[in-house]
């Protein structure tokens, strides 16, 4: 009989250890607090030297649900797609040399930060905001800086 109790109380004490060792609630992803969508510029040296004006992009979490993150501009500007580390901590994140999965170049995201309720929509709602700044392996001599906020959902704040 004791040794049926101390097995019981084993068992229980192995199952509220695993249970607080989750960083993540059940249901949301390591990234919960920077995936979004959002709506951003593409400047060079302060100009939208391509004519973008404000344009979508995409953070998500990356299927191994870590460290990494997806940074997305589906397509809407230099056509990148690709994985950053970030540190959930401080909602900082860089990589260097990651590959596109667009296209065959590499992006280096530098000075990446989401900042909470930094940011205004276009209504005036207070919302996150997000910035970095990027290169390209096809244009090794210029930066890029991508900057916005996140979409709030609101009609009046989308573009």
């Amino acid at each position: 009989m004791m040794k049926k109790i101390n097995i019981l109380l084993l068992l229980a004490m192995m199952i509220i250890t695993a249970s607080c060792k989750k960083d993540v609630k059940s249901g949301e992803t390591a990234a919960v607090n920077a995936a979004n969508g959002w709506w951003v510029t593409f400047t060079l040296d302060g100009a939208d030297v391509y004519g973008l004006g404000t344009f979508f992009l995409n953070t998500y979490n990356t299927s191994a649900n870590d460290d990494s993150l997806w940074v997305d501009d589906l397509g809407n500007s230099w056509q990148f797609k690709v994985k950053t580390k970030i540190d959930y901590s401080n909602l900082t994140f860089s990589t260097a040399h990651s590959q596109n999965q667009y296209y065959n170049i590499s992006v280096d995201i530098t000075d990446g930060k989401i900042l909470k309720n930094a940011g205004r929509s276009k209504s005036g709602s207070p919302t996150d905001s997000i910035y970095f700044k990027a290169n390209f392996s096809d244009d090794p001599t210029s930066i890029y800086v991508i900057s916005g906020t996140a979409r709030t959902g609101l009609i009046e704040d989308d573009y």
